[in-house]
């Protein structure tokens, strides 16, 4: 710029100057951001390094005021690139997840180098389509469901539901019972899924004492493209009721509930009568079976254990004990309610012969244990016995006074001389001591008298036999009652 001064004068003088003005620039305008492009929405899966926006920055001051630097936050999954002078892309530096994040709101924030330093933002939406890229899921993937036996056919047994994060169609699922074959039933006869829901039926009652438990799986599939699917393990046990009753099974019962037994009544205390056996066919819990007493003739005779049926007796039968004993009992489950079965048991004791000497002496009699008959009995023993032994001393007696030898005697008197162990039918003659008494005996019974005479050697004996009542000197008639035989002299 030039500058002219002058005078006044008539000859004026001038003079001029040349004088440069420069203009300090002062941060005083605002950097601008313009959206070139945008991509939205955009898949999920897209590929990384994609651009999905072109931005532009521009600032009207000059020198630093006029240098713009353009930035995104930190905490995203892109990055921006420089293109061109002023020029920056928007490209995906991290692989995007519409299911953790759906969208984004990206601030596009460009600060120019002034001091202060100026800035201006904008905020676009980035938007994520979904992809079918999720398999169905289940909250578990083991499903243990019981199901009491006695079901109601249709009845609702369990609804193991699926989740899909995905959207849409991506998200609609469609469920299967996976077809597996037991005892050549299929499962789909025997259980049956809604598809929408997942709720599971039962089409059948089931029965625990056939049916206990099955296992199959169920299928969970979207609807995307191409579809996903999963299956979880289910696992149906059959719960037991107390639905039946125990089977007395011990002792054998030909009619009815009632049996007979036979027992001796000289049993001992703490004997085994009866043993009674049931069995139910329902699980362990409901098929434990406890034995009581529902009816019995006399408490204080018969004990009954409760856990395995044992009827023993308290104590041995006195005479005062009926001879017929009647006995019911009850066995019952463990189930609820409780079910039972009953056996009536009718006993009756028999009398049984009498022990030897031997056998009584080493078990002790108690008072009670005889009864009317055994006291007869013991009393018709006991006065034979006292007559055997009166016998038997009036022999000794009568042995022990020998006849003396009568000189008169005629010699035709008929007599025999036996040998040692030799006998006769008639007066069964011994010659040794130990046959002597039965000997007498005989003889005596059939109405004669023996006499015994040592040989003077007294290795043999002479045995008579005359008639009873007849002297030692009578010799009549003894020949029709003497055994006839040659005399042997020593």
């Amino acid at each position: 710029m030039e500058v002219i001064a002058s005078d006044k004068g008539p000859n004026s003088l001038t003079g001029q100057c040349k004088l440069t003005i420069q203009v300090a620039d002062m941060n005083d305008n605002h950097p601008e951001i313009s959206i070139k492009s945008f991509q939205s929405p955009i898949k999920e899966n897209i590929e990384l390094d994609t651009v999905i926006a072109v931005v532009s920055v521009s600032d009207k001051d000059s020198g630093d005021n006029g240098v713009v630097d353009l930035h995104i936050p930190d905490n995203m999954p892109f990055k921006l690139r420089e293109s061109s002078d002023n020029y920056y892309e928007l490209v995906v530096s991290e692989p995007l997840d519409r299911e953790r994040v759906p969208e984004y709101d990206i601030t596009f924030t460009v600060t120019d180098r002034g001091s202060p330093p100026l800035s201006d933002n904008e905020t676009m939406t980035l938007e994520l389509l979904d992809v079918n890229d999720n398999v169905p899921q289940f909250p578990q993937s083991f499903y243990t469901i019981r199901v009491e036996e006695n079901n109601a056919p249709g009845a609702l047994l369990s609804s193991p539901t699926a989740f899909d994060p995905d959207l849409h169609e991506n998200q609609y699922l469609v469920y299967f019972i996976l077809e597996r074959e037991i005892a050549n039933t299929s499962m789909s006869m025997l259980f049956s899924i809604n598809p929408e829901n997942g709720n599971l039926y039962a089409l059948k009652t089931f029965d625990y004492e056939i049916e206990k438990e099955f296992l199959f799986h169920i299928e969970a599939r979207d609807s995307g493209s191409p579809p996903l699917s999963s299956n979880v393990t289910v696992h149906i046990i059959i719960v037991d009721q107390n639905d039946n009753a125990p089977v007395i099974v011990s002792p054998w019962r030909a009619h009815g509930s009632v049996v007979e037994e036979k027992i001796p009544r000289s049993t001992d205390k703490g004997s085994l009568v009866s043993k009674v056996i049931a069995l139910d066919t329902d699980s362990v819990h409901n098929s434990r079976i406890t034995y009581q007493f529902l009816q019995v003739t006399d408490a204080t005779l018969f004990s009954l254990d409760q856990y395995n049926g044992e009827i023993r007796t308290m104590r041995m039968f006195s005479y005062r004990d009926p001879r017929h004993q009647r006995l019911v009992v009850v066995a019952k489950d463990n189930g609820q309610p409780a079910l039972s079965a009953t056996v009536t048991i009718k006993l009756s004791t028999v009398e049984t012969a009498v022990k030897a000497y031997s056998d009584m002496t080493e078990v002790p009699l108690e008072y009670d244990i005889f009864s009317d008959l055994n006291l007869y009995l013991v009393i018709g023993l006991g006065s034979v016995s006292f007559l055997l032994l009166i016998t038997i001393l009036v022999t000794i007696v009568i042995k022990c006074q020998k006849p003396k030898p009568s000189k008169a005697a005629p010699p035709c008197r008929n007599s025999v001389i036996s040998e040692r162990n030799s006998s006769i039918a008639d007066s069964t003659l011994v010659s040794n001591d130990a046959y002597w008494y039965s000997m007498f005996l005989a003889e005596t019974r059939k109405g004669k008298m023996v006499v015994r005479q040592p040989v003077p050697k007294g290795s043999r004996y002479i045995v008579s036999s005359l008639p009873r009542g007849t002297g030692l000197t009578d010799t009549s008639g003894s020949a029709a009652s003497t055994l006839q035989a040659s005399t042997s002299s020593t």
